[in-house]
This record gives C-alpha cells, sequence and structure tokens, in this order.
C-alpha cells in the first residue's frame, strides 16, 4: 500500500503572519465550491468577482486562520492578489485557470 504525503504550502500574509495551505477538508470544501461557482455570474466585474473570491478565501482561513476567518477587514488589508489566488488554489486542489476554465465551459 503507498501513501502520498498531502502537499502543503506555507504562505505569509502582508503582516508577516505564516500558515499553511492544503486541500479543503469536505465540510469546507462544499460551500467553498458553491461560493467559488458564483464567479461565473459576475465574470464582467471586477468587484463582484474580487469579492466572491475573498467570500472563498473567508471559507478556506476557517482551516487555515480561525482566528481571522470571521474579520473581511483583516483579510482584505493582509492580502494580495497574488497570494488570494495562491489561496483558491490550495483550497480547491486545483490551479484557478482550470476551474475557472471548467466553469466557463458548463454554460
Amino acid at each position: 500500500m503507498s501513501t502520498k504525503v498531502e502537499d502543503k504550502e506555507e504562505l505569509h500574509l502582508i503582516d508577516g503572519t505564516k500558515f499553511e495551505v492544503r486541500p479543503l477538508k469536505i465540510s469546507l470544501l462544499k460551500p467553498f465550491m458553491q461560493k467559488f461557482n458564483e464567479l461565473q455570474e459576475v465574470a464582467e466585474d471586477n468587484e463582484k468577482s474580487m469579492n466572491v473570491l475573498l467570500d472563498c478565501v473567508q471559507i478556506a482561513f476557517k482551516q487555515y486562520l480561525p482566528a481571522v476567518a470571521d474579520n473581511r477587514e483583516a483579510i482584505e488589508e493582509n492580502l494580495d492578489l497574488p497570494t488570494v489566488y495562491k489561496i483558491i488554489d490550495a483550497a480547491s486542489g486545483m490551479k484557478l485557470a482550470d476551474a475557472t476554465g471548467l466553469l466557463n465551459s458548463i454554460k
């Protein structure tokens, strides 16, 4: 029987806080994917798209940084867009570009 070491990556908030990301457990992945699916509805509006991504990050932070998960202001002040994408990639277990391509093909 072979075993695989879980994919983990260490990321940093702008304030220097370190946290580890890996695919979400199923109980968080379900609401995460429901929220992520909303991207296709707001794809033409950058602000709405960013809000959906930040909602996804907040769900992921329930696993990664529970102390920050409910503080949207702290999240917005301590993340840049490349880090948001890394969180989304890790949480979903797939690359953001692949996921948005999949969503666009479902229409």
